[in-house]
């Protein structure tokens, strides 16, 4: 995506989930979007095997009910 078609996006996501957005904060939205998406596109084109990045499994601690 170009950085016309990021603002677009951003634009009518946020009608979609009736979020209000100025221009300028969509302009701000759509900034940082576009630049995340290309450092996306940088990681995606490098070639990792399974051991390079070991992801974390999510395990959450045990529920501890409060002792008051």
């Amino acid at each position: 995506m170009n950085e016309a078609q990021t603002l677009a996006y951003v634009q009518a996501a946020a009608v979609a989930v009736d979020l209000p957005l100025s221009d300028a904060q969509a302009q701000r939205v759509a900034t940082h979007l576009h630049r995340t998406a290309g450092l996306a596109a940088l990681l995606d084109g490098f070639e990792l095997a399974p051991h390079d990045e070991p992801a974390e499994i999510y395990c959450p601690a045990p529920f501890q009910p409060s002792q008051h």
